[in-house]
């Protein structure tokens, strides 16, 4: 008898410490390329200019990756991210890459990260949700660590260089190139990754996508001389509901929380237009202080924005800080995560 309850104290303990088992981001590590383009140089090729671009968007320059896969800027951020934490590439168990240009179709850029990075002993992929990637990623990477891995590497970024079209003036002016990379470990104290938000509804297909290259329009001559390979974007209706679900969902968020505008030290929102990040940190009753804004120097890097946020105000932020991520991307997918800064 004295041994069963033993056993049963033991299954409850268990249980127990996984219950209070959450997530925390114990380090950022990022890569974003020297080469620039400004806004004086996209006005020599489409019809724009810097006063254009800088009013209705937000962006000054953005970065662009020559010559290179995505995999090459991941490489660099996870390498300074395992230098910065003092871990040793042997102790990584999970690796998730969140990308919508990976260098191949397949293997998967996460498996090439690995390589370079020495990661021998993790399980690893990639997964697309656009420019939410890396809060679903991080959703993802929040549960492995629940499920008992100890260490999780969440990378996220893009080469949307790679896909943008040059002679498109609406496009053209939006993207750059970067990624991210956060080390997840667990924690027992009242820090880390709390509670997500995460939706996706596909009404957006037709709205935002690159139509070539899938299984319904592979490469051929007809979809490259129609140049279907690169983003197709319906400005107007994107915003519209860019601004709302953003908004709607960093405030459920708050109420399902019990936290009210001045609980929350930072907002860390997707950077796709400075209107929607300012119409969505209004919606939340937060000072512009407490909104991370970093568009007009990198432009939209797709997934890698919200975690080059964090690398860029990582000396600013404390530990117990309340975050509201918030992401919005082409399916549409959306949501947000609030968490407790752990160091």
């Amino acid at each position: 008898m004295r041994r069963n309850l033993k056993i049963i104290e033991k299954i409850l303990g268990h249980f127990n410490y996984l219950t209070m088992r959450r997530a925390a981001i114990k380090g950022v590590g990022a890569y974003y390329p020297d080469d620039i383009i400004t806004n004086e140089y996209l006005s020599e090729l489409v019809d724009t200019n810097d006063d254009w671009i800088t009013t209705r968007v937000g962006i000054k320059e953005r970065r662009v990756l020559k010559e290179k896969g995505t995999s090459y800027m991941g490489v660099k951020a996870v390498k300074e991210l395992l230098v910065k934490t003092n871990t040793n590439p042997d102790e990584i168990e999970v690796l998730i890459f969140a990308t919508t240009t990976p260098d191949y179709v397949f293997p998967s850029t996460a498996s090439i990260t690995a390589r370079e990075c020495n990661i021998k002993n993790a399980l690893g992929f990639d997964i697309q949700a656009a420019c939410a990637g890396f809060i679903y990623a991080l959703e993802l990477g929040s549960n492995f660590i629940k499920a008992e891995k100890n260490k999780v590497i969440v990378v996220a970024g893009d080469k949307m260089t790679a896909i943008t079209n040059y002679e498109d003036r609406t496009t053209c002016p939006l993207f750059g190139d970067a990624v991210g990379a956060v080390l997840l470990e667990p924690t027992l104290d009242d820090t880390g990754i709390i509670d997500s938000l995460l939706h996706v509804d596909g009404i957006g297909t037709s709205h935002l996508n690159m139509k070539g290259g899938g299984s319904i329009y592979p490469a051929s001559h007809n979809t490259i001389e129609n140049k279907m390979h690169y983003v197709y974007q319906e400005g107007r209706i994107v915003f519209k509901h860019a601004v709302s679900r953003m908004a709607d969902v960093s405030t459920q968020i708050m109420k399902r929380n019990n936290l009210v505008n001045e609980d929350i030290n930072w907002l860390v929102p997707h950077q796709a237009n400075i209107r929607i990040i300012e119409a969505v940190g209004n919606r939340m009753g937060l000072e512009p202080e407490k909104v991370m804004v970093n568009i007009h120097k990198y432009g939209n890097t797709s997934a890698g924005t919200i975690p080059l946020c964090l690398y860029e105000w990582e000396s600013k932020l404390k530990k117990g800080d309340n975050l509201i991520l918030s992401a919005f991307g082409a399916g549409f997918t959306w949501g947000s995560i609030y968490l407790k800064w752990s160091y």
